[in-house]
C-alpha cells in the first residue's frame, strides 16, 4: 500500500505541464458547455495524482510515460510542491463537482473551475505553478517543515536533482 500511495520525487516538469494543459482544456470545455459531469473525471484525476502520482491517473501516466519523454530531456523539479498543487486542484474540482452535480450551485462551480483554469493555463503555458509558489511561501513561513522538501529548502539541492 505504501508503494501505491506515493508521489514521484523529482517530477518531470514537461509531464506536469502536459497534465496542466489537458486540465485547462477540460476546464475550458466544462465552462463553455456547462457539461458539469466533466468535473467527475477532472476531480478523479486530481485525487488520483495527489494520492498516487501517475499510478492511478491515466492522464498522469500518459504524460509521464509517453508525452513527457517525447518532449526531450526531462526537466526535473521537486515533487512535494507538485503534490501540494495537485491536492489544491483536487479540492477545487471536487467542491465544484459536488456543488454543481449534487446541489445545482453552478455559479460556485463556475467560479472554482474558472480559477482552476487560470492556474492550469499558467502552469501549462508559462511554467508558473501557483500551488508550488504557495508551497514555497508556506515553507518560508514555517507552516510546512523544511524536511518535507529538502530540495525546496536548500537551493543547492535543486541543481543536484
Amino acid at each position: 500500500m505504501r508503494d501505491l500511495i506515493s508521489f514521484p520525487n523529482p517530477v518531470n516538469e514537461k509531464a506536469a505541464r502536459t497534465v496542466a494543459a489537458v486540465v485547462a482544456a477540460t476546464a475550458i470545455l466544462t465552462l463553455a458547455t456547462g457539461w458539469w459531469w466533466l468535473l467527475v473525471p477532472l476531480a478523479y484525476g486530481f485525487i488520483a495524482r495527489a494520492l498516487t502520482g501517475p499510478k492511478l491517473s491515466p492522464l498522469g501516466a500518459l504524460a509521464m510515460r509517453v508525452v513527457g519523454p517525447r518532449l526531450g530531456a526531462p526537466k526535473l523539479v521537486p515533487g512535494p510542491p507538485k503534490r501540494f498543487a495537485q491536492t489544491i486542484g483536487a479540492v477545487f474540482s471536487t467542491v465544484a463537482a459536488i456543488a454543481a452535480l449534487a446541489f445545482g450551485w453552478t455559479t460556485l462551480a463556475f467560479v472554482l473551475i474558472a480559477i482552476l483554469t487560470v492556474f492550469a493555463l499558467l502552469e501549462s503555458v508559462v511554467g508558473f505553478c501557483a500551488g508550488c509558489f504557495a508551497f514555497a511561501q508556506l515553507m518560508r513561513l514555517g507552516v510546512i517543515p523544511p524536511e518535507t522538501c529538502e530540495a525546496c529548502a536548500d537551493i543547492r539541492l535543486r541543481s543536484a536533482a
